[in-house]
């Protein structure tokens, strides 16, 4: 633990800031699981309800910095891809 107090408020913000980032990540990953299970299933109805909220949490995530935007486009573009085999 650092001495200097200006230290010691960065070691505490920078553990709220990872434990928010935690969070707002694994809700993304939970999104995608979500969609995935769906497609696996092969309910289209299901799958297009979970694509939206996938997609806005990969958006969410890049604009709050947890994903770069390239990452971000790649991973929805899979999943339109595999929402599109199951027409």
């Amino acid at each position: 633990m650092p001495n200097i107090k200006s230290s010691k408020k960065d070691v505490i913000s920078s553990k709220i800031a990872y434990e928010k980032n935690k969070a707002e990540k694994s809700a993304m990953k939970t999104a995608i699981k979500k969609f995935e299970i769906a497609v696996a299933n092969g309910d289209r109805a299901v799958a297009v309800e979970a694509h939206k909220l996938a997609v806005k949490a990969i958006d969410k995530a890049v604009l709050r910095g947890l994903l770069h935007k390239n990452n971000a486009a790649r991973k929805k573009s899979s999943m339109t891809l595999q929402l599109n085999k199951l027409a």
